[in-house]
């Protein structure tokens, strides 16, 4: 792996946008033109939030009392499946062409679709080499499980880039410590969170993951209004179209936990910092958790990176 060190300092971005939640090939755009224009700012990385093409259905129960899934439900989850993206569809060809077009890397939540199962899904692009990995969530969160299916482990591995080896954990997956420490073993530079958490306590768990990691962390939230969604979107927070379902936080950190930008409440925006990779190994004088602070002959961890397919044909083939 190239020492930090090696990587000239860059500038890095966390995109505070809102998503046109049942409009993918609309967010798709709003993404690429972001690309574009965070470009312009000599943004060398951007990452961009939770479902942010696909949409995150904030405030939605798709009626499903325990025991029962009502029809309004079903045909809620119908519109939702439709909104999401297909990784060979014309959503992404248009975010490929603004990654290639600019040579950044970049990191953009979506709502995959499957065969009939919707994952919510980390994608990376690195300039002319298009998507470069896929992360899909291995643990949704609450009722995030009626409507996303469960990743494996086959999608958690870091990529290195030219500016360094990025890893991306979304939402609360951060909270997962068996998770976190297998990024860290990974030796990830880049930390990239996509939520939808827009507590508080967020940017506290951030600076703990960087000074944890001795990584920068980078995590971008949406913020967003009700108007943003359909006027008949059932939603649990009211239909005034000026509430705001998801206030942003975005936010980067360093690797001691310094707040280089953000959090930023108060709407859209681009956040920039200026990253200098040699940062790592000094921080990492007096701490690696994977490294000199370990214990590995009292505490171990083993991770199963295979894929988890629910049928295999006798000659192997999934």
């Amino acid at each position: 792996m190239t020492s930090p060190s090696s990587i000239p300092p860059f500038t890095a971005g966390v995109a505070q946008i809102a998503a046109d939640p049942f409009n993918p090939m609309a967010s798709a755009a709003k993404v690429a033109a972001t690309i574009r224009e965070a470009a312009a700012r000599d943004v060398a990385l951007l990452v961009f939030p939770e479902a942010c093409i696909g949409g995150y259905p904030k405030g939605a129960s798709f009626s499903t009392p325990v025991g029962q899934r009502l029809p309004e439900g079903r045909e809620a989850f119908r519109r939702y499946f439709d909104a999401a993206i297909d990784l060979d569809g014309p959503e992404l060809a248009l975010v490929t062409d603004a990654v290639r077009d600019t040579g950044m890397v970049v990191v953009v939540g979506v709502i995959e679709r499957d065969g009939g199962t919707l994952y919510c899904t980390a994608l990376t692009f690195d300039g002319a080499d298009g998507l470069v990995s896929r992360h899909r969530k291995l643990m949704p969160t609450g009722a995030e499980r009626l409507i996303w299916g469960f990743g494996d482990g086959s999608t958690m591995e870091a990529v290195d880039t030219r500016l360094g080896r990025v890893g991306a954990v979304i939402c609360w997956e951060n909270y997962m410590p068996a998770l976190r420490m297998h990024m860290y073993a990974q030796g990830v530079h880049l930390y990239c969170a996509p939520t939808a958490d827009d507590r508080d306590t967020w940017l506290g768990s951030m600076r703990h993951i960087a000074c944890e990691g001795r990584c920068f962390v980078l995590t971008a939230c949406q913020h967003i209004r009700r108007g943003a969604y359909p006027a008949d979107y059932a939603c649990g927070m009211g239909d005034d179209p000026d509430t705001v379902l998801m206030r942003g936080g975005s936010a980067i950190v360093g690797p001691l936990g310094q707040v280089l930008a953000g959090p930023d409440f108060d709407g859209e925006a681009l956040l920039t910092a200026r990253i200098d990779p040699a940062e790592i190994p000094r921080a990492k004088y007096d701490f690696d958790v994977t490294g000199h602070y370990a214990r590995p002959d009292i505490f171990r961890l083993a991770v199963d990176t295979d894929p988890k397919p629910a049928v295999i044909r006798r000659d192997g083939r999934v």
